[in-house]
């Protein structure tokens, strides 16, 4: 059946289907009553007309007329219908065409009661162990037998037993029950015409109460089945289109009323949640909307669905590009989104620098509940200002407030970090410590704010004396402490006598300045922490002092009996 067919021609065609598969078989079945009711009536009648022939030759045969038996057996020949008719004996030979039983009657009765054919003929009609034929014999009775014929129509050939009587004995004798047989056939043409126009009437009714059956089906299931359906039908289709008010008129209390009137409280129900939902989607809309965070979003395609003002701003592009260029562009980085994308811990927050703002990425794939891709989203926050203020933040606590250069805390962790790698990898680390000669005297002659600014001229020198990744600190008052990796002692030694002639030379306000140095290094010196590295060079700076300062001291690996602190190589001025 066509998925396409109106409901209206699927129940039309469902019950004609049904109504001519009974009206049918009532047909087959009425049509073959009829012909063996027929059949029936004929075999009837035709049986009596062969037990009235059998009686009539029966009493002609008594009165011993047996020519007259003859001619009147081939004037039944002649009947309309009747195509055969023939006496036999019980062997299946035709009687009355020769001597045989005239012969047998004259011996009998001791007399020449018959006389004798000129010409005599010995004529089989049915073998003498024919089926039919013995079971008519043996059991005394007529039978009936169909047989088809040659010119097509049916035949119907009864076999009826002469029987015996007492008046029989003078000329047959008592040896037999049944004296003969007697083939009566017919021919059912005019039977099976009767029938065949049985059959056309049956037709024919059946043709007029189909259409009648179909045509009034139509009609009462139009009325009272499709059309209700079909209002329902058409009511749904209004409702998925987005008319929610629409409603179901209820003509009956049946099935389809009862389906009509729960449309309409679906509908009414649909129609509340959808209010519903309308609120809060506009409410979410406006804090969307309002959000200082950048939101977009697409749907399962990819295809951009939203974007807030404030991505716009973010991005520093129209929506309209924002759209058009997709969401995998967002930050003009197509491949560094897909793989945030595809990371399966992707939610987190991912910072980058977009044009001259920082900013804070969460962006993931929105996922169904069946596991497939509803679509995808990104939060966009300006983090600008938090990560400035994060860095001043981290700047302040690692960086001394009065010369900018890294603090004691900044050193210590540092200086175990490369003191960790230089044991690690087997290269060098340097540590110079210094301090300001006679610092104590600014300050008590010039006072804090001139020495202040002799700790700012020396510790620009210093940060301007080292290489980049050197690390220049202030250990505390006007003590400082420079490390350097991958520097041997030797080359650590240059440095802070190249730092100290800087110093020397410059003025600060008309001032000298002159600072004394200690320098220590691992591995040339055998020390197994980070704060020995520091003890080691501030003891060669105490050597430097008690040299007469102004100068810069080796820290040496100490003599098998002197401590380490002792060992010290000194350059005067």
């Amino acid at each position: 059946m066509n998925k396409n067919m109106r409901i209206r021609y699927k129940i039309t065609l469902a019950v004609g289907i049904a109504v001519t598969v009974v009206l049918v078989a009532m047909a087959l079945f009425y049509t073959h009553f009829q012909e063996q009711t027929v059949l029936s009536q004929n075999e009837r009648t035709m049986e009596k007309l062969t037990e009235s022939v059998a009686q009539g030759l029966q009493a002609v045969m008594l009165a011993g007329s047996a020519d007259i038996a003859e001619s009147y057996a081939d004037r039944l020949k002649k009947v309309t219908d009747i195509i055969d008719f023939r006496i036999l004996r019980t062997n299946g030979d035709e009687a009355f065409r020769d001597n045989k039983t005239i012969h047998d009657v004259n011996r009998r009765r001791g007399e020449e009661t018959f006389t004798p054919r000129d010409h005599e003929q010995q004529i089989p009609v049915l073998p003498a162990d024919d089926p039919n034929l013995l079971a008519t014999v043996s059991e005394n009775r007529t039978l009936a037998v169909y047989e088809p014929g040659l010119d097509g129509h049916r035949t119907l050939t009864f076999l009826a037993p002469i029987k015996y009587i007492e008046a029989c004995s003078k000329c047959h004798g008592t040896a037999n029950k049944v004296r003969g047989v007697i083939k009566l056939t017919t021919s059912l043409a005019a039977v099976e015409r009767d029938i065949y126009e049985v059959r056309q009437y049956a037709i024919g009714g059946l043709a007029l109460a189909l259409m009648a059956t179909m045509l009034l089906t139509g009609y009462m299931l139009g009325r009272t089945v499709v059309e209700p359906l079909e209002k329902v039908t058409h009511a749904m289709t209004r409702v998925s289109d987005g008319d929610l008010d629409h409603q179901v008129p209820i003509q009956s209390r049946d099935e389809i009323g009862t389906m009509a009137n729960s449309f309409n409280r679906m509908t009414s129900e649909l129609r509340t949640t959808y209010d519903g939902l309308r609120r809060e989607q506009d409410k979410l809309t406006t804090i969307i909307h309002g959000a200082g965070e950048g939101i977009i979003v697409t749907d399962s395609t990819g295809e951009i669905v939203l974007v807030n003002p404030a991505a716009e701003r973010l991005l520093e592009k129209p929506i309209s590009q924002i759209v058009k260029e997709g969401f995998y562009a967002l930050l003009d980085d197509e491949e560094q989104m897909r793989l945030w994308l595809s990371d399966p811990e992707q939610g987190g927050a991912i910072t980058t620098a977009y044009k001259e703002r920082v900013l804070q990425v969460f962006a993931s794939t929105i996922f169904g509940s069946d596991h497939n891709i509803v679509g995808s989203a990104a939060l966009l926050r300006d983090i600008t200002e938090e990560k400035r203020l994060e860095d001043e933040l981290r700047r302040l606590s690692t960086t001394d407030g009065l010369t900018g250069l890294f603090n004691r805390r900044h050193l210590d962790a540092t200086l175990d970090t490369e003191y960790n790698r230089a044991q690690r990898t087997g290269t060098s680390l340097a540590v110079l410590m210094f301090d300001i000669d006679h610092f104590k005297k600014f300050n008590d002659t010039y006072g804090h704010d001139q020495g202040d600014r002799v700790l700012q001229s020396v510790a620009k020198n210093f940060h301007d004396a080292l290489r980049k990744y050197d690390l220049a600190c202030r250990y505390g008052g006007e003590e400082f402490v420079g490390i350097l990796p991958n520097t041997t002692l030797e080359g650590a030694f240059c440095v802070a006598e190249r730092l100290r002639v800087e110093i020397e030379a410059a003025e600060v306000d008309g001032l000298k300045v002159t600072i004394s140095v200690g320098v220590a290094a691992f591995p040339e010196l055998p020390v197994s922490t980070p704060e020995g590295l520091i003890e080691a060079a501030d003891a060669a700076l105490y050597r430097s002092k008690e040299g007469g300062r102004n100068r810069s001291t080796r820290a040496l690996p100490p003599e098998p009996s002197t401590p380490a602190a002792t060992g010290a190589d000194t350059t005067p001025v």
